[in-house]
């Protein structure tokens, strides 16, 4: 029985691009009824264009996300996690399979607990071999997560450091230069409830009695940003 598969490759390095695309037409060669239609996207606004489209055609089996990615241009999806929760709420069958540069346990956790991948690769240790076995595994048996992952997983139950939604675009708007004064209106909370955020934002990355500047280098540093 010959099986399609739908993908989208969400990534704007043409290499990473490339190594996913061997890696599929490798499992095909290995297996001529496994077979691959492939579509990729380097921003989060042209992705988020072709899953919506996706809705309306045959829709999306596995995406491909890298969570360092040009925002959209409303301002609304910052990064690739952001994606991957939109594709959570208007793809409930499609796999995610996530690989990032980042390797900060925090930042792996907050992905972890916000998107809950299918699958979760650390660039730095891609492989042919390790991307073959990451794909054929989300696709019959998931999830797949590289050795990094793994070992954080084991320290996540005493880990309460996750960044959500809003946290994360008030250090987007922070970073571009939006005064506090003018974020209420963006992101439809009060000052002092955003001063709050910004306080305890600032004892997790651990740049209490710095200013702005620290907080946005540091969360930049750890791949909030």
């Amino acid at each position: 029985m010959t099986s399609t598969y739908n993908v989208l490759i969400v990534d704007d390095h043409p290499l990473i691009i490339k190594a996913y695309d061997s890696a599929l037409q490798h499992i095909s060669k290995l297996d001529p009824n496994v077979n691959f239609n492939i579509e990729t996207a380097a921003d989060c606004d042209s992705a988020y264009q072709k899953i919506t489209e996706s809705q309306n055609n045959d829709g999306i089996d596995l995406v491909f996300l890298d969570i360092k990615l040009p925002p959209s241009k409303d301002g609304k999806i910052i990064s690739g996690e952001d994606l991957g929760l939109k594709i959570r709420e208007e793809l409930d069958t499609v796999k995610i399979i996530i690989s990032t540069m980042f390797d900060d346990n925090n930042r792996l956790h907050s992905i972890l607990k916000n998107v809950n991948p299918d699958g979760f690769l650390i660039k730095s240790e891609l492989t042919p071999d390790t991307l073959t076995d990451a794909i054929t595994t989300v696709l019959t048996n998931p999830p797949y997560y590289s050795k990094p992952v793994l070992k954080l997983l084991r320290k996540m139950s005493t880990s309460n450091f996750v960044l959500d939604t809003i946290d994360r675009k008030l250090l987007y708007e922070l970073s571009r230069g939006t005064k506090m004064k003018e974020l209420p209106n963006i992101l439809l909370l009060s000052i002092a409830a955003l001063e709050r955020r910004k306080r305890i934002l600032k004892e997790l990355f651990n740049v209490v009695g710095k200013g702005d500047r620290a907080l946005i280098d540091t969360a930049e540093e750890k791949g909030f940003i």
